[in-house]
């Protein structure tokens, strides 16, 4: 089974977003081909939650899991550390003033 680009997911995911109305965000491009790819949903209340694309191993569908949530200086501090050594990393901002976690996957 072949890989999706993650340029090519990133682009589609946020066309997605854009037909729902929904403002989304590249704030650190990775590696076209096969960069990393966190998502950071921001509900505008100084808090966020970051979710990391990953695999389930049994069923080799996409994942996505919480990495860091709370404070959003914490949140941006803990892209921060990570983009320190996978500069590959992809990062997209959501704005979720609703708190809809379903905009990870939608």
């Amino acid at each position: 089974m072949s890989r999706i680009a993650s340029e090519f997911w990133v682009k589609a995911y946020l066309k997605t977003l854009l037909l729902r109305g929904i403002s989304a965000f590249v704030t650190s491009r990775g590696d076209d081909q096969a960069g990393a790819i966190l998502i950071k949903l921001v509900p505008l209340d100084g808090t966020s939650t970051l979710y990391q694309k990953g695999l389930d191993l049994d069923t080799g569908a996409p994942t996505w899991t919480v990495f860091a949530q709370g404070d959003e200086s914490e949140v941006d501090a803990m892209i921060a550390r990570q983009r320190s050594f996978d500069p590959d990393l992809w990062v997209l901002e959501v704005e979720n003033p609703l708190n809809d976690a379903h905009l990870i996957d939608p």
